[in-house]
């Protein structure tokens, strides 16, 4: 009999002629995780190289130190305890397979010393901080970077030892340490846990997404340039005081998920992975594969053994050591193909299997995705990815990848050019629904209005977009502009809608929940090393006499009705009623009705929806006066359905409503008459 068909080919038969292409792709990665792990268990004890690499205590209570570096022809050790000088006591000796090692006397290095390599090979020589390093410090003076022994007295003890995140839904803010203050400085690890947590719990979310916690060397990378990939960013604080901050989350009922930047590498060679031994192809594709040119950064050799350990063995290590609950990965699209997803347009599902994709990406997301949830079974990974591939975040056992989430990337880049290109009065609300619906089913997404994406300089968040420069001088509550009403408005029903139609989870960026102003410049000579616009001004927010303050009260609200209904995310979205000339939507989850009227200036009394026979109450309302709005409808009236026999047999009654303009309302239905 022939093998059953995947459920990813049963549930999209477009898929069918691609088949070979998908099942070989699931049994390459099969036989890689068998190569991997012929000596050993499983993929968990094989993702073990940080308890064997780097910097060591051993039983007996000295240290050791293991590096990986095949193309070396000598390696010492230099730091404090050789006053940074090249002495034979800190030779490693060759072992096999290229890996160094070097036994150290307990007394002779000590915690909180500073360390590099000395690397030798033919033609040249370097200092290089170890690849496997978990500390990584910059000099004030010097702005050097160095590895620095981190052993403290006491290990940080976890209150919470196992954490299951809440996924319905799963509300995350994106937030970067940081850039988190009112300050104008770097924030660091216990500022974050003291300031800003409570604020985050405080408005709902369950979930935090931690930006840029690998180490980079410049700081306005946003932690995309990673050089030290086992090492949390010392410019925040010490590896226990984030581990306290996880802790704190948790026990907050807060899940925290790390981008992880695995698509790529800074190009640096003292801070990072280039030429580390002088071979650029130790850890990267050799010549231009390589090299990626559109973010100057370097290429992981994914096909190789060796590389797949570090790159999984990093997985582990931030799962295990700090108890992450997952990862987000960074440029997922740049691994999927050969040519990063640039110049190529996906319009047909032969476009992801015309053989440009590169094979040994795809593997190891793979292996990353089955090494993570063998480990933590409840963890979430989330693939930021623009292409669509299909299957992303599909199980392997139906065919697909194994993410749990892939972003909608479309949504964003929807609104942008939406707000952009046409008037208020030309916004189809059938255009709308389609785009924040139009997903694959069997795929769980992250959908989100903006991210720190849409914040950075050369683009604009939506309160920018829509308010512009009146946002400086008509933000006060009494001396708004037209152009402002309109900006508030428009804010709080963008954010609805796209919450509201979700089907996995939903994101927002730290700040844009009340309208941060201006965009997100970190410092740079070009702004005088300024923190001016690298920062969150809370105060704003805090501001009862601001309608920045309004933002923020309906983002709480909104977010309280999201997890008001168990499962939100999963309940059945039906569209029930879209006019575009009267530029009126209305769809329904569940108990709850949700209406929108775009229209900029027409106001409808009495305006008729099928409904399901029933009353009906507002629960959340964006024109309130506390949100910001005119206050134009009277959410205390209970709303009474009105039999109707010419309608579905679905809906049979039909509603009648007052939709103000530029407005939305939720309504929660009693099914008792």
């Amino acid at each position: 009999m022939p093998a059953p068909k995947l459920s990813l080919i049963q549930n999209d038969p477009w898929l069918q002629p691609y088949e070979q292409t998908i099942v070989d792709r699931l049994l390459h990665a099969k036989d890689v995780e068998q190569k991997l792990t012929e000596n050993c268990s499983n993929l968990t004890e094989f993702a073990s190289g940080h308890l064997y690499f780097g910097l060591h205590h051993t039983e007996q209570g000295d240290w050791v130190f293991r590096e990986w570096a095949p193309n070396a022809t000598s390696i010492h050790l230099i730091g404090d305890f050789s006053h940074w000088q090249e002495l034979q006591e800190f030779r490693l000796q060759a072992l096999d397979h290229g890996v160094w090692e070097i036994h150290i006397p307990a007394k002779t290095i000590h915690h909180g010393q500073h360390y590099k390599l000395l690397v030798r090979w033919k033609g040249g020589q370097g200092e290089r901080i170890p690849a496997w390093c978990r500390r990584v410090v910059q000099d004030p003076v010097t702005h050097l970077f160095s590895a620095q022994v981190w052993e403290p007295d006491e290990r940080y003890e976890f209150r919470i030892p196992y954490f299951v995140p809440d996924r319905h839904p799963l509300l995350i803010y994106e937030c970067h340490i940081g850039m988190s203050l009112d300050e104008e400085k770097v924030g660091t690890w216990n500022e974050f846990r003291q300031l800003i947590l409570p604020r985050i719990a405080e408005e709902g979310y369950n979930c935090i997404q931690i930006m840029a916690i690998q180490e980079h060397p410049y700081y306005g990378s946003f932690g995309y340039h990673v050089s030290s990939f086992f090492a949390p960013s010392s410019r925040f604080g010490t590896p226990e005081e984030l581990k306290c901050l996880v802790d704190e989350a948790h026990a907050l009922g807060i899940a925290v998920i790390m981008d992880l930047v695995h698509s790529h590498a800074v190009r640096n060679e003292q801070e990072g992975l280039g030429l580390f031994a002088g071979d650029q192809a130790q850890y990267f594709y050799p010549g231009k594969r390589g090299h990626h040119a559109g973010w100057d950064s370097l290429c992981f050799d994914y096909g190789k053994p060796d590389v797949l350990h570090f790159l999984l063995s990093n997985c582990k290590y931030w799962l295990e050591e700090f108890h992450f609950d997952g990862f987000r990965f960074d440029g997922v699209t740049s691994m999927l193909y050969l040519s990063h997803g640039m110049g190529q347009n996906f319009t047909s599902y032969a476009d992801y299997y015309n053989g440009m994709e590169d094979d040994n990406a795809i593997t190891y997301l793979m292996l990353a995705n089955r090494l993570i949830h063998e480990i933590r079974p409840h963890a979430i990974t989330i693939a930021e990815e623009v292409s669509g591939m299909p299957g992303l975040a599909s199980p392997q056992s139906a065919g697909g990848y194994g993410f749990d989430y892939r972003m909608a990337m479309n949504i964003p880049d929807y609104w942008i050019k939406l707000i952009k290109e046409q008037p208020d009065e030309n916004w189809r609300p059938s255009s709308i629904y389609w785009e924040l619906t139009n997903r694959r089913q069997d795929e769980f997404t992250v959908s989100y209005s903006e991210s720190h994406d849409q914040a950075l300089v050369g683009d604009k968040t939506i309160i920018f977009r829509l308010a512009d420069a009146d946002m400086y001088w008509h933000f006060l509550k009494g001396s708004e502009t037209p152009i402002v009403s309109r900006a508030v408005a428009l804010h709080k029903m963008i954010r609805l809608i796209t919450a509201t139609t979700m089907n996995g989870a939903y994101l927002n960026f730290m700040g844009n929940e009340f309208g941060h102003p201006e965009w997100i410049d970190f410092p740079r000579e070009g702004n005088g090393w300024s923190h001016r616009y690298a920062r969150r001004q809370w105060h704003l927010a805090d501001d009862p006499s601001l309608l920045y303050s309004c933002l923020l009260r309906f983002d709480r609200a909104m977010i309280q009705l999201l997890k008001s209904l168990p499962g939100f995310e999963r309940t059945s979205l039906q569209q029930v009623w879209v006019n575009d000339e009267d530029q009126v939507l209305a769809y329904s989850r569940d108990s709850l009705l949700f209406v929108f009227n775009f229209s900029p200036t027409k106001s409808y009394a009495d305006y008729c929806l099928p409904v399901a026979p029933g009353s009906y109450r507002t629960v959340l309302n964006t024109d309130h006066p506390l949100f910001g709005g005119f206050g134009l409808t009277d959410d205390e009236i209970t709303h009474f359905s009105l039999p109707d026999t010419s309608l579905s047999e679905r809906h049979l009654a039909r509603l009648q409503l007052y939709l103000p303009a530029r407005s939305a309302q939720v309504l929660s239905r009693n099914r008792e008459m």
